[in-house]
């Protein structure tokens, strides 16, 4: 292949065979020589933008792209560097923090399936509903103390994730059916770069804010996170809405993985420029020759 030209089908999870986490690697090889990945990012957010504006004038599809990961995994510098190009208007970022009272109300896929993007847009969730099937499976107590959930379903907890690993797949398969192509990425991070990652928000006044104390006790539990993540991908990756786990420990390699996959699926994509009518064609003329011999208006 040629520099900077690489295939990211080996990171793709989608159903076809069981996914097991500890055979993902969390850091590979340069995608691109240094000099050449800032250009070759930026090349690509140029086609992501072109896209987009195509996927909007076409008006039948739309994608969302849903980034999960362990603290520290580079979610926010990734949505950045990879979507910064693209025209604002084509761009919809939610980012998904502890449910409010109001959401609790609501069954746990209500906040984000009324931020689904619209067609001709690209939505980005910035953690999603899969939270309630990794954060709630770590800690169940979020699911019986806090979903006021009737107690039939929080006394089976494990029909609990069953069930809405179900219910997730079901609403996956929905939105594909209505023009909506969805991705999932997980940011594939080693323990030994979060708190590499850790140390550094410690020891940079800049960083301070990044930083909190409850991300080291979250750490002792890794291994459940880890067998979380693997349930949940093994569960909901289909060739629909598919799954890529990115490597993470280093940030450039994830970003140009991301930025291909987005690029590589939008052109995948059935879409063109609208052509018009014959008679919309002679419009379009007679409003040129209008405007060419219009008079100085100033």
């Amino acid at each position: 292949m040629a520099k900077c030209d690489f295939d990211p089908s080996p990171y793709l999870v989608d159903g076809s065979q069981p996914f097991r986490i500890t055979e993902a690697p969390t850091l590979i090889d340069p995608l691109c020589p240094e000099k050449k990945a800032d250009k070759h990012l930026q090349t690509i957010r140029e086609e992501i933008d072109e896209l987009q504006q195509m996927m909007y004038a076409h008006d039948r599809y739309a994608m969302l792209c849903i980034f999960q990961a362990m603290d520290a995994a580079g979610k926010d510098g990734a949505i950045r560097a990879v979507f910064s190009g693209v025209n604002p208007h084509g761009l919809e970022i939610y980012a998904f923090k502890t449910p409010s009272p109001e959401e609790l109300d609501h069954t746990f896929f209500w906040r984000t399936d009324k931020a689904m993007p619209p067609r001709g847009r690209i939505g980005i969730f910035n953690r999603s509903y899969y939270e309630e099937v990794l954060i709630a499976r770590v800690h169940p107590e979020i699911v019986t103390r806090s979903q006021r959930l009737p107690e039939d379903v929080t006394n089976t907890l494990e029909t609990l994730w069953e069930q809405r690993f179900e219910t997730i797949r079901a609403l996956e398969r929905n939105h594909h059916l209505n023009g909506t192509r969805i991705h999932k990425f997980y940011l594939h991070l080693s323990p030994e770069e979060q708190r590499r990652r850790f140390i550094s928000r410690i020891d940079d006044p800049s960083k301070n804010w990044k930083f909190n104390e409850g991300d080291v006790k979250e750490r002792q539990l890794w291994p459940r996170y880890m067998d979380a993540y693997e349930d949940a991908i093994n569960h909901t990756a289909t060739p629909d809405s598919p799954w890529h786990v990115i490597p993470a420990d280093d940030k450039k390699t994830a970003r140009l993985l991301i930025a291909t996959i987005v690029r590589d699926a939008l052109k995948g994509l059935p879409i063109a420029y609208p052509k018009l009518s014959e008679a919309a064609l002679a419009q379009l003329k007679a409003s040129r020759e209008l405007l060419h011999n219009e008079p100085d208006v100033a």
